[in-house]
């Protein structure tokens, strides 16, 4: 019997957004077996305040997915606004953040450093050929946030 439907929230840099559809794609199982809903900020509508849609949204994920890159970390939005309240979460328990590496950067010393990450090793997505390999990359990471979904499942009901 499946548990409760999570929501996984992305938070990432448009620049990053070919590899966040990717992202997305990939999560597809997850998804129609009613295990997940995925919101970006691809979902507001026209006529909604983006800045209090993406604050409800980030607030009320139970994961919160971080596509970490030079553009993620350049983003003053990101670090003032999204990365606050997904630490803090992470930190109080009352979400899981999971960063996945889409390109190489620096990030040794910040907040998130310390959260184990994916693809295995940290390996930028990046890095990967487009095609065969990049799909492996991205089933691995699937295949970790359905472990994930199904440990805070199990969690949740005892």
């Amino acid at each position: 019997m499946p548990g409760k439907k999570l929501k996984a929230f992305i938070s990432y840099a448009h620049k990053d957004e070919a590899i966040k559809n990717e992202l997305d794609e990939h999560l597809f199982g997850l998804k129609e077996s009613d295990l997940i809903e995925v919101w970006n900020d691809r979902k507001i509508l026209p006529g909604d305040e983006w800045n209090e849609q993406i604050l409800a949204e980030i607030r009320n994920a139970d994961i919160i997915i971080l596509l970490i890159s030079s553009g993620f970390l350049n983003s003053k939005y990101i670090w003032k606004e999204e990365l606050v309240i997904a630490m803090e979460r992470h930190k109080n328990k009352t979400a899981r953040v999971i960063p996945i590496m889409a390109s190489s950067c620096d990030f040794g010393d910040l907040p998130f450093a310390a959260i184990q990450a994916l693809p295995k090793n940290a390996t930028p997505i990046d890095t990967f050929a487009v095609g065969g390999e990049r799909a492996k990359v991205y089933t691995e990471i699937a295949k970790s946030i359905r472990e994930v979904v199904n440990f805070m499942n199990k969690s949740s009901t005892g």
